[in-house]
């Protein structure tokens, strides 16, 4: 039994009654940046994929970040790393987070969006759109990516 009920018990078998703890104040004083916050955290993903920086990525993930993309799971920095790879093998990406949804409390947040962009090569990029979402935790003063997924939207039929 946690304390708080182990104390309502008491107060409730004395007749007394014993108000819940307020959690909309801690909510109220997290929210004005929140939802801001998580989507630049995404943004600022993507940016640092696009630009090979793993130090960076690593900065916006929580220890034991792990996603789900192209079918398969990715522990740590294997996502960066495998863009990474990609890129060497003249591979381009292009990203954008629109339509996000954030849900939050002071310590958690879940985002869906659709992601709006296009791979390819050099010599000619091919519009793409993927579905995802991310759960993130807000430690040390900022929001840190736990769990990434993405689900690529296919191609509509050509009638």
């Amino acid at each position: 039994m946690t304390l708080l009920r182990w104390m309502c018990a008491i107060l409730a078998s004395c007749g007394h009654t014993a108000a819940p703890p307020r959690q909309a104040a801690v909510v109220d004083a997290c929210a004005p940046r929140a939802e801001v916050d998580v989507v630049q955290v995404l943004v600022d993903m993507y940016a640092a994929l696009q630009s090979d920086d793993v130090a960076g990525f690593q900065s916006l993930v929580a220890p034991g970040f792990y996603a789900f993309d192209v079918g398969e799971r990715y522990d740590g920095d294997a996502l960066a790393t495998l863009i990474k790879s990609f890129h060497a093998a003249g591979k381009r990406f292009e990203w954008t987070v629109t339509d996000p949804v954030v849900h939050f409390d002071c310590t958690t947040a879940s985002i869906t969006y659709t992601n709006i962009g296009a791979v390819g090569d050099a010599t000619a990029m091919q519009p793409r759109r993927w579905l995802e979402s991310a759960n993130l935790r807000h430690t040390s003063g900022r929001w840190r990516i736990e769990f990434f997924h993405s689900t690529r939207v296919p191609p509509k039929p050509t009638p």
